[in-house]
């Protein structure tokens, strides 16, 4: 019988471990989006991006046809980042623009990690061409979002068959963290929770304010 060390999984994410894209998450898109909530969508998209600049994991953040048609990224994804320079496009799968290929190579991560909209066009064809191309690939799916919830769903099977890893905003934000004993960064993990993250932030909130403690 194996023995079961006290160690993390090689596949969990550190902040180290992977570069985050936050691709196309602007008005012209959201406008049509019906699988989530566009507030929701907006929240999640926000938890992920101040926990991915508080834990300084390395991000690109890309916008497709920013001036003519999309309009610009969501104020809530770029703020967070003052120090990046958002990268334009013409093409709906990012990785097939040589200005977003290079970030990531500069980078020189294997591990992505990807949220954006839609679901299935500006994320899978990014997820299958890094997949194909020897990248592990994650995909924060409630930061997502398609024209309808069969769009959203279809897509995130169709990357998961190829061999994505799903998981939600908030476990992202947590992942990261994984440890309370990690005081440097305890106040930013809980921070973050409370300011966006529903219900569980909540009762952040609520432990600080009745038993001076935070949630777990």
């Amino acid at each position: 019988m194996p023995q079961l060390a006290a160690q993390p999984a090689k596949s969990l994410l550190t902040p180290a471990n992977h570069t985050l894209l936050m691709i196309d998450h602007q008005p012209q898109m959201a406008f049509a989006t019906r699988s989530i909530d566009v507030a929701l969508l907006r929240t999640n998209a926000a938890l992920v991006a101040e926990a991915a600049a508080g834990f300084k994991v390395t991000t690109v953040l890309t916008t497709v046809a920013e001036k003519t048609f999309s309009g610009p990224i969501f104020n809530e994804v770029r703020n967070p980042f003052p120090a990046i320079d958002v990268i334009d496009r013409t093409t709906m799968n990012c990785f097939e623009d040589e200005a977003v290929t290079s970030a990531v190579n500069k980078i020189g991560k294997s591990r992505l990690v990807l949220a954006g909209l839609w679901t299935s066009v500006c994320i899978a064809g990014p997820a299958l061409t890094a997949l194909e191309q020897g990248f592990e690939v994650y995909v924060i799916a409630d930061a997502c979002g398609d024209v309808s919830v069969e769009a959203h769903h279809l897509a995130i099977e169709r990357v998961i068959a190829a061999g994505a890893r799903p998981l939600t905003a908030l476990a992202y934000l947590l992942e990261l963290q994984r440890d309370w004993g990690r005081a440097e960064t305890y106040g930013l993990t809980t921070g973050v929770a409370a300011k966006l993250g529903g219900g569980y932030g909540l009762g952040i909130i609520y432990a600080g304010a009745m038993f001076g403690g935070h949630g777990g």
